[in-house]
């Protein structure tokens, strides 16, 4: 009798697990899909700024020097920070074995930004391949490793692809896991 209310208890249990790890993640996957759904509000943000050189807000100050309008450089800055933002969600959410490659554009934006918020530099969308050349030098020879240790194991085992890239797959338990992974 007293193995039945064990296993039943036992049963109860995983079965509170499961539920709180489904509403976990619905809940996560929930804030993801609706910022991802509201990245055109997002975007639109920058008509709340006045369209002059100097915007003053109860927290800042912003003086724009080389945009000579404010609400021009918000324009821009939106710009580039919304597909970064989209980059990152892209990035901590992938589970392919690929994913890595996703870090050379999210450095780019990333320099992008920079630009954007230093006034003096005049282009900026120039690309700057002096600073992307040590990025693209880790992130391409790794996902080469990566992929040839594929194809070695394939030539090996006989296994499928699909079999290969869920042994590569990343299976982090949260946002916070993924970060610790890479520092």
């Amino acid at each position: 009798m007293d193995k039945i209310k064990l296993k039943s208890e036992s049963k109860k249990e995983n079965l509170s697990k499961t539920h709180n790890t489904i509403s976990k993640s619905a809940v996560v996957g929930s804030v993801f899909g609706t910022f991802i759904a509201a990245t055109p509000l997002l975007f639109s943000l920058h008509e709340s700024v006045p369209a002059q050189k100097v915007w003053n807000t109860f927290l800042f100050t912003y003086d724009s020097l080389f945009w000579e309008d404010a609400q021009y450089a918000m324009w821009v800055v939106t710009g580039k920070v919304i597909p970064l933002l989209l980059l990152l969600v892209w990035f901590f959410t992938n589970r392919n074995w690929w994913y890595h490659a996703l870090l050379v554009p999210i450095v780019m934006y990333i320099f992008q930004i920079i630009g954007v918020v230093n006034g003096d530099i005049t282009n900026v969308d120039e690309f700057q391949l002096i600073y992307m050349l040590p990025i693209m030098a880790i992130i391409i020879p790794s996902i080469y490793l990566i992929r040839a240790k594929m194809f070695n194991k394939i030539n090996d085992a006989g296994k499928t692809m699909q079999e290969l890239e869920e042994e590569f797959t990343m299976k982090p338990k949260g946002v916070w896991s993924t970060i610790k992974q890479y520092f």
